[in-house]
């Protein structure tokens, strides 16, 4: 059974009962060229612990694009970073759905089989997922859906392709029910812009500079793109609905857990423990405060009504949970008071300090009340940046701006083993990825690798490190755009109240309805990260939380400008690089025969060096300032040299003398000849060229343009020009 919707700028072509039909819910979808199958299994006995157990696996096939893999093992092994971060997405998305108590273990596997390089795999791996799990007997009766938002020429377009999404200036992902809101990724994507300055005198002109446009976005322009991705959601999950509703299979009879395993137990705690309770959950300390909720747990055990009801410590703790959860949200919205004493807009403690680590090229040690990160900047070269595979790109993509993030154990007072990040550290370092790099320069020389070490963390490490990442990337000595600063939110409804709650810690996460991220500027966002849990939010609301999270980040900003200030740079241990043009027909002298010269130059003064061959660029990074300018001289020493001819000496002699003798200060009205990347040549007189350098040139010009130009230097029958 076959159904084509055609909706949001895509025709989604969805076959039923057609493949893996023992799966729970299945089904195959087609975009274009693109074809994923996604499937829905689950099992029929509930698990003991009182949570979801929902696993989703996103996995690309290399056949899908026409490729073996790569290495050693010709197969799939283990899914790469953007399989692990869709498959959060598909998560966090379709999570929501499950009704309260569901404990059933369920694997939704979603499968590229076939890659069209301008389909969005995220928009479909989720829809096609959303789909089969709407088709199955779990009792999920809604079909949520994805769409992304791009900003192309100042308009929104649904859906872009994948070729349009690299020339817009906003990459927004939302997934939501029909008009409910339940997952947000967002990032702005900066842009070149060559501007044309006009001189002091405008009557001499002006120069072309390149600058960087960040794109952050306002709050109302953020509102406004999601406004637009929600109706979007609308018209698709009515149009699935609609579609597949006779398609459903009969809810599964199968059992809830109830959300108070036992009543009586949470009327004994309301009744004897309320004050007890509450003074626990307002200790200032998070190990403060579970050691005083243990406490009241054993206290509970040995009294009379435990011991005659045989409730057991398991079954009190289970009960004092979700108690503690119904004290913690009744404070905050008929009190206005969190558990260590803030107001709902209050900001905990900042203290920051950078270059700390004497022999890293840059650091920063961020604390926000509980929670401490330790954010280290590493400078490389374009050999240090790291390449990967992407399915829809005919080519490997090279990425020179590198964001880890760690969680260990102890940082939460755990005695865990240390080990490979999951998928929640890669979710935290992508996010602080986004929120940094519209700051970093287009054209930085540099591949950056910044790691995030969680040292303590009781609400939002994602968020402090991308605090300290900005700063780590400034006590570097890189000169990013702009601060960036992040901030988590918190939201709590309670019928027809709601509180949002700034810089959220541990606990109000845990028993929020809402945990939302933003990072940005003064002037905008630049990344935005939020999971509704309670099953759609409506635009008001997340206005206030937009407006409350950046008079947070400004406050965050504030500090972060003072540390910035203060910044002492290693320039003694940073590395030196060095970018320079020349003739492009001279990089083969620099390499030389089977590359003997390069390595010679290398291994020589200790340095690294990157030639682009059709720009005549050449990138020397070495330990020192020395010895980079040294390898820089025998580099334009040996480009500047003439090749011999028959006659050897005698020859390179002859070639070596100039035609024409010029004095410095020359003046010639000269025509362009040529135009080459690194300059134009100018015909002086007698058939003799000099070469106005790019780096002074006024305005671009054309073979054929007359120009005022001044000889500055003769090497030889090398000549150099300058503008008059």
């Amino acid at each position: 059974m076959q159904y084509s919707i055609e909706v949001n700028n895509q025709v989604e072509i969805f076959d039923l009962n057609k493949v893996a039909k023992q799966a729970a819910g299945a089904v195959l979808m087609r975009v274009k060229n693109t074809v994923v199958l996604a499937t829905v299994a689950r099992e029929d006995v509930q698990v003991e612990e009182d949570f979801l157990p929902l696993t989703v696996q996103y996995l690309e096939k290399a056949y899908a694009a026409g490729r073996i893999p790569g290495g050693y093992v010709k197969r799939e092994t283990k899914p790469g970073e953007f399989e692990t971060l869709t498959s959060r997405i598909i998560d966090r998305s379709l999570r929501p759905l499950f009704p309260k108590g569901y404990a059933y273990p369920t694997q939704i596997v979603v499968m590229v089989l076939s890659a069209d390089p301008e389909v969005d795999l995220q928009v479909v791996g989720l829809n096609a997922a959303s789909v089969a799990l709407y088709l199955s007997d779990i009792p999920v009766n809604r079909p949520v859906c994805g769409v992304r938002i791009g900003y192309i020429n100042d308009d929104f377009v649904i859906n872009p392709s994948n070729s349009e999404l690299k020339n817009s200036a906003l990459d927004l992902y939302v997934a939501g029910v029909k008009d409910e809101l339940l997952m947000i990724e967002m990032r702005s994507i900066a842009q070149a812009n060559d501007a044309f300055v006009p001189l002091v005198d405008p009557s001499l002109g002006g120069a072309f500079v390149s600058t960087q446009n960040m794109n952050e976005f306002d709050e109302d322009k953020i509102l406004q793109a999601i406004d637009l991705a929600g109706k979007a959601i609308l018209r698709q999950t009515n149009a699935y609905e609609e579609a597949f509703k006779e398609h459903k299979k009969a809810d599964a009879i199968i059992e809830l857990k109830p959300e108070i395993e036992n009543e009586n137990v949470a009327i004994y705690i309301d009744k004897i423990y309320k004050n007890d309770v509450k003074n626990a959950i307002n200790q200032m300390a998070k190990s403060e405060r579970a050691s005083e909720l243990t406490k009241i747990a054993k206290q509970i055990l040995s009294d009379e009504e435990a011991i005659k009801e045989g409730w057991d410590e398991k079954l009190i703790t289970n009960v004092l949970g979700k108690y503690n959860k119904k004290i913690v949200r009744e404070q905050i919205i008929n009190e206005k008071v969190r558990a260590d004493g803030r107001r709902l807009d209050e900001v905990r403690p900042i203290s920051i300090e950078t270059n700390i680590l004497p022999n890293a090229h840059g650091s920063c040690l961020f604390t926000r009340g509980q929670t401490q990160a330790l954010v280290v900047t590493t400078l490389g070269t374009d050999g240090d940046a790291q390449m990967y595979d992407v399915l829809t790109e005919n080519a490997a993509v090279t990425d020179k701006f590198m964001f880890n993030y760690n969680f260990p154990g102890f940082s939460v007072g755990e005695a865990s083993p240390l080990k490979a990040p999951g998928r929640r550290e890669l979710g935290h370092g992508n996010l602080a990825k986004r929120a940094l790099a519209p700051s970093i320069d287009l054209n930085s020389p540099y591949t950056l690798r910044v790691v995030s070490e969680i040292l303590e963390s009781n609400g939002s490490s994602s968020m402090a490190s991308v605090c300290g990442g900005s700063l780590a990337l400034r006590a570097a000595g890189v000169d990013t755009q702009k601060l960036v600063a992040g901030i988590a939110m918190g939201l709590v409804f309670e019928g027809e109240k709601h509180a949002v709650l700034t810089d959220i810690m541990g606990l109000e996460d845990h028993d929020g309805d809402m945990d939302f991220k933003v990072a940005g500027t003064t002037e905008g966002i630049t990344a935005l990260q939020m999971d509704i849990k309670l099953g759609g939010i409506s635009l008001d609301v997340l206005k206030e939380a937009l407006n409350q999270a950046k008079q947070g980040r400004d406050h965050i900003l504030a500090l972060m400008q003072e540390a910035n200030d203060a910044i002492v740079v290693n320039d003694d241990i940073l590395p030196k690089l060095e970018l320079f043009s020349i003739d492009p027909s001279k990089i083969v002298d620099i390499i030389g025969q089977a590359g003997k010269t390069i390595k010679e130059i290398i291994e020589k003064f200790g340095v690294a060096i990157d030639l682009d061959r059709e720009k005549g660029e050449v990138k020397i990074a070495g330990s020192t300032k020395k010895d980079v300018d040294a390898a820089k001289d025998y580099i334009i020493q040996i480009t500047s040299k003439e090749k011999g001819g028959k006659n050897g000496g005698r020859e390179r002699h002859i070639k070596d003398k100039p035609k024409v003798v010029f004095n410095i200060g020359d003046e010639f009205d000269g025509v362009v000849k040529s135009v080459v990347d690194f300059g134009v040549f100018v015909e002086l007189k007698d058939g003799v060229d000099g070469l106005l350098h790019k780096s002074k040139l006024v305005n671009p010009l054309s073979v054929g343009d007359r120009v005022r130009v001044v000889v500055s230097e003769q090497k030889g029958s090398k000549i150099s020009l300058s503008l008059v």
